[in-house]
């Protein structure tokens, strides 16, 4: 369940939030047109592991495995700040459009791919358009619905990411091995279509009721601007670091320290001072956000792969257990929301880093023929609840220590960690794949060392 953050666990900002909506509201048809565009994203960023075994089987080049995860969440993080600064600038219409035509862009380029390389860069694309999403569907509910309406449509907006994480990957896997995998990417465009054609004409509404103010729709446009050569250096560094692991020899180890050193020193300008060094507070669990999405999103990319090379299953049975975790995970969500009061954050944070731990750990098992299949399901499934005991806790422990005035702040900087993470997580992991592929090893040898190193950043997120 990774991707972009459930919009259930970020808000609009505290200066939107607090200030009065008496214009003209578009109403349902908006909340719609918003739910619509967050489930056809999420959808696709959900089911995209299922099918990737059967299309690296097609295009092959598994050395750029992760890529296709990574490059989306890279420019995803670029995506986001730039239509931060976009939105200040121009309003919803033309930051919505543009973010919807790269998205479907990159769908139409993923559908036809002929090489991995070609789907690399549609990802790429995707993901950037994919950041505009959340930056306008905040703005929009903060502008364009009513305050009472408000948490009736974040409870829609938050079924918009379970229902695609429930219902998306076994259907993902279902269209791959019937039909084709391409249908994954490409079947979703008239759907976008739909969207565009709902959506902008309300969004143009929302734009003429907020002409006349003085500041923009998602905070001062300066910091905004501060912010995007920061995100730059983040997804260049990441993606020069990843490209220097796919190498070998000395160039290989010249790209990972440049790319390393680039991305520190970049995110260093956008997270809360001390968040490398894990500082208590606001910045380590800042920090454990990007280590638990590490480890979930390096596992999760390479389960299907694992279940369909290694096992010999089908793309169905590896998208229900994707399903499985999904489950789980919301169970877990349940969970936390009745005992977090009563346990307080870090015992519960301590279970559930320690419950996804031994889910990812337990992945290892299931590279031997003489486990049964069902391991796999139940193993991710426990993940998955360690994911919903964890992860609301970080966001609600990221606002109660946001400093005052600096919410806002202190969610991007989440956001940035979780999405690094993830980025991070399958490009290092499609890295010790590829290698093993390289070195004429048996597949199981890469995955193994993948699963390890997932479940050691989570275990050690626990210290």
């Amino acid at each position: 369940m990774n991707g972009i953050v459930p919009p259930a666990e970020r808000g609009p900002d505290a200066r939107t939030a607090r200030e009065a909506v008496s214009r003209p509201a578009p109403g349902r048809a908006l909340t719609f047109g918003l739910v619509l565009t967050v489930t056809l994203v999420a959808f696709e960023a959900l089911s995209v592991a299922t099918v990737m075994p059967m299309v690296a089987r097609e295009l092959g080049d598994l050395v750029l495995y992760g890529w296709v995860f990574s490059g989306f969440f890279l420019g995803n993080l670029v995506g986001i700040v730039a239509a931060g600064r976009m939105v200040d600038r121009v309003g919803l219409v033309r930051p919505y459009g543009l973010g919807l035509a790269l998205f479907a862009l990159g769908l139409a380029v993923d559908g036809a791919a002929p090489t991995m390389s070609v789907l690399v860069a549609g990802r790429l694309v995707q993901g950037f358009g994919a950041g505009f999403v959340p930056i306008v569907v905040y703005a929009a509910i903060a502008h364009g619905i009513a305050d009472a309406e408000r948490p009736g449509v974040f409870a829609l907006l938050s079924t918009a990411w379970v229902v695609p994480g429930l219902l998306g990957p076994a259907a993902a896997g279902l269209i791959a091995d019937h039909a084709s995998w391409r249908l994954v990417f490409a079947g979703l465009l008239p759907l976008v279509a739909l969207a565009a054609l709902l959506t902008i004409p309300l969004l143009g509404r929302v734009d003429r009721a907020v002409a006349g103010r003085t500041e923009g729709l998602s905070g001062p446009e300066s910091g905004a601007r501060r912010a995007l050569l920061p995100a730059l250096g983040v997804a260049g560094g990441a993606g020069l670091l990843l490209a220097g692991l796919d190498a070998t020899g000395g160039p290989g180890a010249v790209a990972v320290l440049v790319g390393a050193s680039l991305a520190v020193v970049a995110v260093r300008r956008l997270v809360p001072q001390g968040t490398l060094l894990a500082r208590p507070g606001l910045p380590a669990t800042i920090l454990l956000r990007g280590l638990i999405t590490f480890g979930f999103a390096g596992a999760e990319a390479f389960l299907p792969l694992m279940l369909v090379t290694v096992r010999g299953e089908s793309a169905t049975v590896a998208g229900l257990a994707l399903t499985g975790a999904t489950v789980a995970w919301t169970a877990g969500s349940w969970i936390q929301s009745r005992r977090v009061d009563r346990w307080g954050a870090g015992r519960l944070l301590r279970a559930g880093f320690a419950v996804v731990t031994v889910g990812i750990a337990s992945l290892a098992a299931v590279l031997s023929p003489a486990v049964p299949l069902f391991v796999a399901v139940v193993a991710w499934s426990v993940a998955g609840l360690g994911m919903g005991l964890s992860y609301p806790v970080i966001s609600l422990t990221v606002i109660r220590q946001a400093p005052p005035g600096g919410a806002g702040g202190a969610t991007a900087a989440m956001q940035l960690s979780d999405v690094l993470g993830t980025a991070l997580g399958a490009g290092v992991g499609g890295a010790l794949v590829a290698a093993a592929a390289a070195a004429g090893a048996d597949a199981r040898l890469g995955l193994l060392a993948t699963f390890c190193l997932a479940a050691a950043a989570v275990a050690g997120a626990v210290a």
